[in-house]
């Protein structure tokens, strides 16, 4: 790498799934893995295998298939694969075991120098630390040949003792040395002066040793810190898509790369990102966690590239740069309105997808295929946001324990609102069941719990229209949070009653979309339980930034 190039380290699979209700499969997660292969970054953090069985098998099959050269894409760039461990033996194993696979594995461990966490959290004083951290850096650098080391806290931690504990990591072996603003603290001039003063002062820091920042977005300030640190000679950052994390979440990756691309001559900075899958990938992300992107999100909201004012209307007529720095095209949105329609025929369907990025094999286009016929029916006009909404609702979604297999819906000013439920269950069979509700959709899905029987609280119901018009395909996201009905609860079921599930449906019918959604979030939920996926609690507090 040279020294204008800036290392992408995407998060999304680890520091963006603790987001709360960001939960997802592990076939979701190495689904958003392949995009992330095809985005184009360099490293990506699978998860924490020491968390759970489930987060470590996660990020072993992430490791193999998506950590080694691809069959079909031999000469697609494989990146790095990396699994976070806090710094004790029993955490490093368990990420060496979950990465050792890959064609270029990493382990990322992690310990605080801050005064709060030492004295606080830790119960360390800070000789403990130092011997802490060049310990197991030494411990995990015998296992692989990188590894990245990442100070928590390092924004309010005393920059003289900073330089002493980075430095005995580099003595122990790491190759990456990640700065992490982990509650979001710092400003810019304060970022840039840490991380200025880390690449000045640090004992053993040179070109082979990549400084990296990690910056959470506590006051709005994630991005801003990121491209501060970049420019005072960090060579990696560290993101999520649509900039999903803890609290309020990690720096966006789409705001970092595409600001250093439209800002190319103040950065004079590359990066490896094809920005053109940017809107694609937000758009799967949003689906498999269930957190809707706000329209205003600077580059992959719904209205990052409207235009409503009419002084902008006529600048854009007369110029498109009047009223836009980058191009919709440059991050994967596609301005096409018709695309296709209900004469169409596979091939055209297999076309349109394979351009917008959809590599489908014969069994998933037949499937694709008749749900886009049955769309066409309903519709006269199919945008590549049908598409989009379309592809997301048959494919990106957990396995099926319950499925819709039909719905009717009696409500109006004249009588109780009804709603009669049929699902296909795990074992085959279908059941139907009748309930009374407030409305629609609470009818609707007090007859799924009927039949589910999975307690759970509603906590979040969303729905928008993905395009115009009276036919518009609509889609429906929910979060629900899982609840025991026993008064006693098991270790598991205590950790299931906070974990939150986000669910997603697309119909053109928005009850259906509703019932759809709903149902997605209890199939989490029901795999959750079923196959362990509940990550145990860290034991020295909260998980890293």
């Amino acid at each position: 790498m040279t020294n204008t190039y800036v290392k992408i380290f995407d998060t999304t699979l680890r520091d963006g799934e603790q987001s709360p209700g960001a939960t997802m499969t592990s076939a979701e997660k190495l689904e958003v893995a392949l995009h992330l292969a095809r985005l184009g970054v360099d490293v990506i953090e699978a998860g924490f295998p020491a968390a759970s069985p489930d987060d470590l098998e996660a990020v072993r099959r992430i490791a193999v298939e998506v950590g080694n050269p691809r069959p079909g894409h031999p000469h697609a760039k494989v990146p790095v694969i990396a699994g976070l461990a806090r710094a004790n033996q029993a955490d490093i194993d368990k990420a060496w075991e979950a990465v050792r696979e890959a064609q270029k594995p990493r382990i990322h461990t992690f310990l605080a120098p801050s005064e709060i966490h030492m004295k606080h959290k830790l119960k360390m004083d800070p000789e403990e630390v130092v011997q802490r951290v060049s310990e197991m850096v030494a411990y995990a650098r015998s296992l692989c040949a990188d590894v990245e080391f990442s100070p928590e806290d390092a924004g309010r931690s005393d920059p003289e003792f900073l330089y002493v504990v980075l430095g005995e990591a580099i003595k122990a072996g790491a190759t990456t040395l990640n700065i992490p603003d982990t509650v979001g603290y710092t400003t810019p001039e304060e970022f840039h002066k840490l991380i200025e003063g880390i690449i000045h002062n640090t004992p053993g820091l040179d070109e082979r040793i990549t400084v990296s920042v990690h910056c959470h977005d506590d006051l709005g300030l994630a991005a801003a810190n990121t491209l501060a640190g970049i420019r005072a000679g960090a060579r990696q950052a560290e993101v999520t898509i649509n900039g999903i994390g803890e609290r309020a979440g990690n720096t966006s990756l789409e705001e970092v790369v595409m600001a250093l691309r439209t800002r190319h001559p103040i950065f004079n900075l590359e990066t490896g990102i094809d920005t053109r899958q940017i809107a694609r990938i937000s758009k799967l992300v949003s689906n498999y966690t269930g957190m809707i992107v706000q329209p205003n999100k600077a580059i992959v909201g719904v209205n990052a590239f409207a235009h409503e004012a009419g002084i902008h209307q006529d600048g854009m007529l007369k110029h498109q740069t009047t009223y836009e720095i980058m191009r919709p095209e440059d991050v994967g949105v596609n301005q096409s309105r018709l695309v296709l329609g209900k004469h169409s025929g596979r091939h055209a369907l297999r076309t349109r997808l394979a351009e917008m990025g959809h590599s489908l094999d014969e069994v998933e286009l037949d499937k694709a295929f008749a749900r886009f016929k049955e769309l066409a029916d309903r519709k006269k006009v199919i945008t590549d946001l049908d598409l989009e909404a379309l592809i997301a609702d048959e494919f990106y979604r957990p396995r099926d324990v319950y499925l819709l297999n039909g719905l009717q819906v009696a409500c109006g000013t004249m009588g109780m609102p009804t709603a009669t439920v049929r699902l296909r269950g795990p074992d085959g069979n279908v059941q139907t069941r009748a309930a009374i509700g407030t409305g629609p959709v609470d009818a609707t899905y007090k007859a799924i719990d009927m039949i589910i029987s999975v307690p759970c609280t509603l906590l979040e119901f969303n729905v928008h229209a993905i395009t115009e018009g009276i036919d518009a395909l609509g889609e429906v996201t929910v979060r629900i949070q899982g609840e025991n009905g026993h008064k006693t609860m098991d270790a598991q079921s205590e950790i299931e009653h906070v974990r939150v599930y986000g669910g997603h449906g697309a119909d053109t019918d928005i009850i259906v979309a509703s019932a759809k959604a709903y149902i997605n979030a209890l199939n989490k939920l029901i795999i959750a339980r079923t196959e362990g996926a509940e990550k145990v609690k860290n034991d020295f507090g909260v998980m890293l930034g």
